[in-house]
């Protein structure tokens, strides 16, 4: 605000004693002091505000008033409860450094002129990045010339004091004021560590405030809570505003579980609870101007997924290896940058499942896997995406690629673990999935070819078979939990797997088809119970002559003895490729 304003402002009752000529000057702000040299408290702009208690003698008015001067304030604005008035020496100081100088009435306090000046400046402060924002949402639906969502963020911190962060649905740091990240052992940590020649940073965000502030959006979003929603951590509040996409954010009522684990979301370190429409309006704002990158990386993201795609279909159909490391050789510019020509690879699995089934899980089950396996080394404006994840049905697939080692083996490329992968992520991923949804994911061993990824397929198919096994909203399991004839399944050629199954289990199937007779049920619980007819009628509530009967009309539909360690195996073994 100009300081013709504040004394054009009858309600503070201000008088000039001096500086006519300068009444254009700015006020960015107000200090009350009665320090003999507050400079070191003074950035430039400010109105100062003192009681004289300073002043011992007329001597002690030009120093005072030199030391202000050279700190760039705006003005000086003396109170005469103390003195009666203002003195003259320090009349004629102010003349001198061609300071303005004001009288404060002894009827008016000090906190209305700081409550006044904080209000307009505010106001003003929050009209001009309304204005930024405007523009640098023009600048980046346009193109990249924005400078991502960290320029916001930044204007935020220095406009209208706000510390804010973007953080993913699973808790990750994408962007925060300037030079902050994640302590700890967060999901994904932001920033490049060369800090020379970079000012002192902002105090970090914790990756497990992160978490945390993800999943309580989470929760939030998914009963229905209106927004922002706030989070007291500690002694920190903080108002979380959702980023939704605009994909998500449509007309035609998306069904909420199809977005709410892939939206971003802005954490703002304040109180929402009483802003201004003006303010939340700004915010909101803001977070439109983010969503704008948060498509922008979606859509940078399509020619993988193409690719994933393209892939996936070759090893399901059973295409010729060297068809297979064809395509991926076409594949290399975009998915392996620094990793060479010849990288390992791994299969990663992973299914969405909702009570009821009318949620398409396989897009929300490609947006997870594109979060949970993004490269902590490339993230902020460097961002560099090397997976490549497709989906069908409900199941989504991710090729990642490993560097390759040379002079090793197979093993010697540890690759990413199922348990690690969702560690950091269960909390706020079991929040999202709220009590109605699932997620289950399998992870492949590396392999070193083409000819090596559709076994790595089905090996990741299986082990997310067995998490889909297990209690719990979000489970993962690795290779390492499959048991050894498991390792084999995947290799045997599929015409060979139909025909083995086929002509044990398909006299089953049709049996139970005709009479409800429940045989295929009965034969998983028999082998899992280790033949044991007293645990085995337990589990199904049957009386043990009933399944005494139920076991005899298998062996008979299909020529085998139960009794036999060899049929028990063929059966156990055509059940688990079945």
């Amino acid at each position: 605000m100009r300081l013709r304003a504040l004394l054009d402002t009858d309600a503070l009752g201000l008088e000039l004693l001096g500086g006519e000529d300068e009444l254009d000057r700015g006020v960015r702000g107000v200090m009350t002091t009665d320090l003999r040299d507050p400079s070191r408290y003074l950035s430039g702009g400010e109105l100062v505000l003192t009681g004289l208690a300073w002043r011992r003698d007329a001597a002690d008015s030009e120093p005072f008033v030199r030391l202000l001067t050279q700190a760039g304030v705006a003005a000086l604005a003396a109170g005469t409860a103390e003195l009666g008035e203002v003195p003259d020496d320090l009349v004629a100081a102010c003349a001198r450094h061609r300071l303005p100088l004001l009288a404060v009435h002894e009827s008016v306090a000090f906190a209305t002129i700081t409550e006044h000046v904080v209000r307009q400046v505010s106001g003003e402060r929050a009209g001009d990045l309304a204005a930024v924002v405007d523009r640098h949402r023009r600048m980046m639906t346009s193109g990249p010339a924005g400078g991502g969502p960290d320029v916001v963020l930044d204007l935020l911190g220095s406009d209208l004091d706000l510390r804010a962060w973007v953080l993913s649905p699973t808790g990750r740091l994408i962007a925060g004021p300037k030079g902050t990240g994640p302590k700890g052992t967060g999901p994904d940590l932001v920033g490049s560590p060369d800090t020379s020649g970079v000012p002192e940073a902002e105090p970090a965000l914790p990756a497990d405030v992160c978490v945390r502030l993800a999943a309580e959006q989470l929760a939030a979003v998914r009963t229905g809570r209106p927004g922002p929603h706030r989070v007291t951590l500690g002694q920190t509040t903080y108002s979380l505003f959702p980023v939704g996409t605009g994909e998500h954010t449509a007309p035609g009522a998306r069904d909420v579980r199809e977005s709410v684990l892939s939206d971003w979301l802005l954490a703002v370190e304040a109180d929402a609870g009483d802003w201004a429409g003006e303010r939340l309006d700004l915010l909101k704002g803001v977070t439109q101007l983010i969503a704008v990158e948060r498509d922008r990386r979606d859509a940078a993201r399509t020619v993988r997924r193409r690719l994933a795609q393209e892939v996936l279909e070759l090893v399901q159909t059973g295409a010729a290896p060297a068809e297979i490391a064809a395509r991926l050789r076409v594949a290399a510019p975009v998915l392996l940058p620094g990793l060479g020509t010849a990288p390992h690879w791994q299969v990663v699995v992973a299914r969405v499942e909702w009570d009821g089934g009318e949620v398409d899980g396989g897009p929300v089950a490609r947006a997870l896997l594109e979060e949970i396996l993004v490269d902590p080394a490339s993230t902020g404006s460097g961002h560099v995406d090397r997976i490549a994840v497709a989906h069908t049905g409900d199941e989504a697939i991710a090729l990642v690629p490993l560097p390759a080692v040379t002079g090793g083996d197979d093993h010697s490329v540890q690759g990413v673990l199922a348990d690690a992968l969702l560690e950091a992520v269960r909390d706020p991923l079991a929040a999202g999935l709220d009590g109605d949804g699932r997620l289950t994911l399998g992870v492949s061993a590396a392999v070193h070819s083409a000819e090596g990824l559709r076994g790595a397929l089905e090996e990741a198919r299986h082990a997310r078979r067995v998490a889909a096994a297990r209690p719990g909203r979000v489970c993962a399991a690795g290779h390492q939990e499959l048991a050894s004839h498991v390792l084999l399944l995947p290799f045997v050629p599929d015409d060979v797997r139909r025909a083995f199954t086929a002509r044990l289990l398909d006299p089953l199937r049709d049996y139970d088809r005709r009479h409800r007779a429940e045989l295929i049920p009965t034969l998983e619980a028999f082998l899992d119970c280790d033949g044991s007819w007293t645990r085995c009628a337990s589990r199904l509530h049957l009386h043990v002559n009933t399944l005494r009967y139920r076991v005899g009309r298998i062996e008979q539909l299909t020529g085998r003895d139960l009794s036999r360690l060899e049929d028990k195996l063929d059966f156990f073994l055509a059940l688990r490729m079945s």
